[in-house]
């Protein structure tokens, strides 16, 4: 079956993997690199043959990432990050390649060796750090947009790196092969962004007219695969014109469509190429000079990590930020692999120093999501040394905050809340950890302090200890079992309402002292029910009942295992068991100009008024002399036939 057969090896082989790793809690590509090492042709398991063929496709699994990228992507999200990116990347790059060159020294290399394996060092994994931030659900954050946009600069220096290195072998015959290759590049750019921007997004949507969602999904991949192999004609990255595309596709009305169609095709790709990453693994070169590989590792995660945090420090970046692209973009990347091709067929590096990177690489990729995931940890012990650190605090009230209400996470419905409480004018604080979110809450003028809240500095900036009601709006059993646990320590009185994921959730809140519990998707599935049943002519007291006894049946922890949130369970039902309805006065009504003790309403409908609108005004329990005008809503609370009897003795005397 040829490269057939060795596509369902790869396949089978990472859904093993895959489903080992998910049952342990990691990443997928773990699992799939792990597969790849299995599979390799350096382990005599079950070999794919035609592993060349299998890089090749691999290639077409790094551009649809990026095409997807792009197509997610705005210029706008690069702004904040843009000096980084532009000027911060090259910095890294030269101080990385200068590094490498010690490095190679250290080793005992020639200068030339040196100098390309900081170059081969200089570049991170965009694939590797993108899967790693999806799996975390890490994309929008800052962090995430500055490690991106370093990315984005990294991919396009491969494309003058590939043509540089080769000259030294001949220094003085380069400049013209590289200022033709500059020359290229600013070419595509320029068609790209005149013919792109007027061209593409006119072809989308005269396909979409067609209502095909397989032609659709066709037309988009021929156009992100179609320019990326103009780019590689035109000497640039295939995967960068994949990218570039998909930003253009972006700014159309169907950007989203394309996103959502690409998604499937661009992670099977993707699969191939975390496990064509694994089979570049040989187990025996690893553990002939595995002291050797092991120092190098360990002299790249250190050094790159460091400079990676240095420069993020020095262009303003605080909080997590310098620690998060440290350990995000310490790894050899995977153009990595195509550079040091070519410095192997150009005689600029030998055979070892070729396996030496490649495993270097393939062994740092695969440990960056753990090293990835040490961001937090490492975070809160530098908090806890460096208590003189200060949370960002934005928009707090100059008196302070006293007798407040905390709102733990500033998603969407943090931000409602404090939406609604910023119109009533009641003191409260926002904690978030998402600096998009941060930026959002700052433009509406909502108090805000950056920062992950389940840590103790940002809990004590928000006085915890003083509030009088905390709001916890994370969709995380173990970030919002720890908020709780450190308020208790900090406020054993608080009044805590949660949102919870499940009843597990439910039940572990219930232990640390959270009665209120809130599961938002049964909430809304709930009212959805109960509009549809009001749509479907249901009586009201019947679609209240059903409602009330699949309330009680979800929440049935808390009421069996607490006495007042079974009473207060209780006063909710009848509470909403009184039958409230509203009526307009008709214009003709003789009600108009009479009070509601000279109606004698009550005695003889049966009604009892509760409430009126008049105009923008309402008026709660109005009392006996309160007289009608034309356009009242009365607010009643009584039986249908009562209610009928009430509409009649508006028109009727």
């Amino acid at each position: 079956m040829g490269i057939a057969a060795d596509i369902v090896i790869i396949v089978v082989a990472a859904l093993i993997g895959g489903t080992v790793a998910n049952a342990l809690k990691q990443p997928l590509i773990i699992g799939y690199i792990l597969a790849g090492v299995l599979i390799g042709p350096h382990t005599g398991i079950i070999t794919a043959a035609n592993i060349h063929d299998i890089e090749m496709l691999a290639e077409i699994g790094v551009a649809l990432l990026l095409f997807a990228l792009g197509l997610e992507f705005s210029l706008n999200e690069l702004k904040p990050v843009r000096k980084i990116a532009l000027f911060g990347t090259p910095i890294q790059m030269i101080l990385t390649i200068g590094y490498g060159f010690l490095i190679g020294q250290l080793f005992g290399w020639d200068w030339k060796p040196s100098l390309w394996l900081g170059a081969l060092m200089s570049l991170s994994s965009t694939m590797v750090l993108l899967k790693t931030l999806m799996s975390k659900g890490l994309m929008g954050t800052l962090s995430s947009r500055v490690m991106i946009g370093m990315l984005i600069v990294q991919d396009l220096a491969v494309v003058p790196l590939m043509i540089i290195l080769p000259q030294l072998n001949d220094p003085k015959s380069g400049l013209p092969v590289l200022g033709f290759a500059a020359l290229k590049a600013a070419i595509f750019l320029l068609l790209m962004i005149f013919l792109g921007t007027k061209l593409l997004p006119k072809l989308l949507k005269y396909i979409a007219g067609w209502n095909s969602r397989e032609f659709f999904l066709l037309a988009i991949t021929a156009m992100g695969l179609g320019v990326g192999y103009g780019t590689h004609l035109f000497g640039l990255s295939f995967a960068f014109g994949a990218f570039v595309v998909g930003m253009v596709l972006s700014e159309s009305d169907y950007g989203y469509q394309a996103l959502s169609d690409i998604i499937p095709l661009r992670d099977i790709f993707g699969l191939l190429f975390f496990t064509s990453v694994g089979m570049l693994l040989d187990l025996s070169f690893l553990m002939s000079n595995i002291k050797e590989i092991l120092l190098l590792i360990f002299l790249v995660v250190m050094g790159k990590g460091i400079i990676f945090a240095s420069l993020s420090r020095l262009f303003g970046y605080g909080n997590v930020i310098p620690i998060a692209v440290g350990l995000g973009l310490f790894q050899v990347g995977e153009f990595s692999f195509v550079l040091a091709q070519v410095g192997l067929n150009t005689n600029s590096i030998d055979a070892e120093l070729h396996s030496l990177v490649l495993t270097t690489a393939v062994v740092t990729m695969f440990i960056t999501p753990f090293i990835s995931s040490l961001t937090t940890p490492i975070y809160s012990l530098k908090q806890r040394w460096f208590k003189d650190e200060r949370a960002e605090t934005i928009n707090l009230p100059e008196t302070g905050l006293k007798n407040h209400i905390v709102i733990a996470g500033g998603g969407q419905v943090g931000t409602s809340i404090g939406k609604i409480l910023h119109r009533l004018e009641l003191s409260f604080v926002i904690l978030e950890f998402d600096h998009r979110r941060v930026e959002q809450a700052k433009e509406e003028k909502l108090p805000i302090i950056y920062g992950d809240a389940s840590q103790l500095i940002v809990l004590e900036a928000a006085e915890v200890k003083d509030a009088r009601l905390l709001i916890i709006t994370i969709p995380s059993i173990a970030v919002s079992t720890t908020i709780v646990s450190h308020v208790r320590h900090m406020n054993q009185v608080l009044s805590i309402v949660s949102r919870a994921v499940n009843e597990e959730h439910m039940m572990e809140l219930h232990k640390k002292g959270v009665y209120e519990a809130v599961q938002p998707e049964f909430e809304a599935s709930l009212e959805l029910t109960r509009q549809a049943l009001i749509h479907l002519n249901i009586p009201m007291k019947k679609i209240l009942d059903f409602t009330d006894v699949v309330h009680k049946e979800f929440y049935a922890p808390l009421y069996q295992s607490e006495e007042h949130y079974r009473v207060i369970s209780q006063m909710k039902s009848a509470s909403r068991s009184l039958d409230l309805h509203w009526a307009n006065i008709p214009d003709e009504s003789h009600f108009i100009g009479k009070s509601i003790g000279n109606l004698e309403i009550r005695s003889k409908t049966g009604i009892s008024i509760v409430a009126i609108i008049r105009g923008d005004d309402f008026y709660p329990n109005p009392e006996i002399d309160f007289t009608f005008e034309k356009k009242d809503i009365v607010g009643v609370i009584g039986e249908e036939q009562q209610l009928q009897t009430l509409k009649d003795y508006m028109l009727f005397a």
